[in-house]
């Protein structure tokens, strides 16, 4: 049993015999070994326990960092604009443009889709297009088109598009509804592949996202997978694993009618979406259509919370997002521009090319002894410096553009990990060589600082090397109590911060 406890590998044993082995299995359970009375139990067990280190080292495979997430092409503020103008109005259902207006702020591909409020304006648009079209019914009160008559598909000619838009308008106010127009779109040929993707809200865990098969036969089918906001791409593929429509995707990338990766994009660009506003109460794109290299949202419909609502009111997810509001430029003493922000699990190639970098002196002060760069950039250590719990620990990294312009590369990192206390946290500072002494050290612990009081932490500190003469320099220009103890020496920091009002 010593042997076994040193071992460093779970033992299973299975010892049949009943009362007769009671104290053997004793011993072996001081031991921290389990003891089954049946060979198949233990082999359950272990089975269990092998599905529970893949399903961990699947989720902590490192992600893609989605195309054009940092470059401004996203319209926060468009989105703010159309939520805004919605809520003032009273209304809690967006229309059909409105709805797609928002996904494709956020790089989710719609179908083209202009509203007309007459015949002439159809027919018009439906040239510019091109035929066939698809008419569909413009409310913001209506949810199902299809089963108000509000939809018409495969229309050839503008003689189809009249007759269409007389057919939605005489439907709608037979239903004793105020007819505001259609919307005119596209006729996308099949064959294709229809998706669900969407989120609603779960009165114990806030914001969740919805992946499955869709179309008409979406309720029918009940194929589909849920998944918690942020979604990272590996956590989106994940979800989409576990559906049953996945298989014929598989199918689709092996005909190269689908790129896989640009859909897995899709679950995390609607995550950002929800957990960036709150204000959403239900999304759903349905159908996501998959059909020759294309991927577009056909229809969508955005529901909001009702504006009475307090933003303190309004759910929250139950994993803290990205905190986007500690990201902002900032220039080096040399004029170089950086971005510091928070860091993120997709930040795992950038940070070994950091490492990389080090010298060993670097290292020394930062780690207190030499660690190899094999183990500084060993997958299992930096999963757990890049994929945190931001409620428990901060990570900034400062990052910069390459010299081609093409790529970017970490040159600092400034962590705060609270401890055992809540609030209380320990700061760590490590600047790349070549770029020390252009005030990064000192920027970094500021902004850690300013974080710490934003999160109700009391009080930083850090044990510090003697040798490190510039980090003792920072923490006390920034106005840390600093300190030399004789028993560990090392250089012991601390601040205290003032608590809010």
């Amino acid at each position: 049993t010593a042997r076994a406890a040193a071992f460093g590998t779970p033992i299973l044993a299975s010892w049949m015999g009943g009362a007769e082995v009671v104290e053997g299995e004793a011993i072996l359970n001081r031991a921290g070994i389990p003891v089954f009375p049946f060979p198949d139990t233990a082999a359950r067990m272990f089975a269990y326990m092998w599905q529970y280190t893949e399903s961990l080292r699947g989720l902590y495979e490192t992600p893609m960092l989605p195309a054009h997430a940092d470059n401004g092409t996203i319209q926060r503020q468009h989105v703010l604009e159309i939520i805004g103008n919605a809520r003032q109005s009273g209304r809690t259902l967006l229309d059909e443009v409105e709805s797609k207006s928002i996904l494709a702020a956020y790089g989710i591909p719609v179908v083209a889709t202009h509203a007309a409020r007459s015949e002439e304006a159809a027919v018009g648009l439906a040239e510019q297009l091109g035929y066939p079209v698809v008419l569909k019914l413009l409310s913001s009160a209506v949810t199902h088109k299809t089963a108000s008559g509000g939809v018409r598909l495969h229309l050839h000619d503008a003689a189809a598009v009249r007759q269409a838009f007389r057919e939605i308008a005489t439907a709608q106010q037979a239903g004793g509804r105020a007819f505001q127009g259609v919307t005119v779109q596209p006729m996308i040929p099949p064959p294709g592949i229809e998706l669900i993707l969407g989120s609603t809200v779960d009165p114990q865990f806030g914001p969740v996202l919805l992946f499955g098969a869709g179309g008409l036969l979406a309720e029918a089918l009940q194929d589909y997978s849920l998944a918690l906001p942020p979604l990272t791409t590996t956590l989106a593929r994940r979800m989409m694993e576990r559906t049953r429509i996945f298989h014929a995707l598989l199918q689709a990338v092996e005909q190269h009618s689908l790129d896989l990766e640009i859909l897995t994009q899709m679950p995390v660009r609607l995550s950002w979406l929800v957990v960036e506003h709150p204000e959403i109460k239900e999304i759903d794109l349905n159908p996501l259509f998959v059909s020759a290299g294309r991927l577009l949202a056909l229809d969508a419909r955005v529901l909001l919370h009702d504006a009475t609502l307090r933003p303190e009111q309004l759910p929250t997810p139950a994993i803290r997002p990205y905190p986007r509001q500690y990201q902002s430029p900032w220039q080096l003493k040399n004029g170089t521009p950086v971005l510091i922000r928070p860091i993120r699990p997709e930040d795992e190639p950038l940070m070994v090319a950091f490492h990389q970098k080090l010298s060993e002196r670097t290292v020394y002060l930062r780690y207190f002894h030499l660690i190899t760069l094999t183990q500084r950039i060993a997958h299992e250590r930096l999963t757990r410096i890049c994929f945190i719990d931001y409620d428990r620990e901060m990570a900034l990294v400062v990052e910069r553009r390459t010299a081609d312009g093409e790529g970017r590369e970490i040159i600092g990192v400034g962590r705060l990990s609270r401890s055992h206390r809540a609030s209380e946290a320990e700061f760590a500072v490590l600047v790349s060589d070549e770029y020390q002494g252009q005030g990064l050290g000192s920027e970094l612990l500021r902004r850690l600082l300013q974080i710490a009081a934003a999160e109700k932490i009391r009080r930083v500190s850090a044990d510090i090397l003697p040798d490190n003469d510039d980090m003792q320099r920072v923490c006390k220009k920034l106005g840390m109590q600093v300190r030399f103890d004789h028993e560990e020496h090392v250089i012991k920091t601390w601040i205290d911060l003032p608590a809010e009002k």
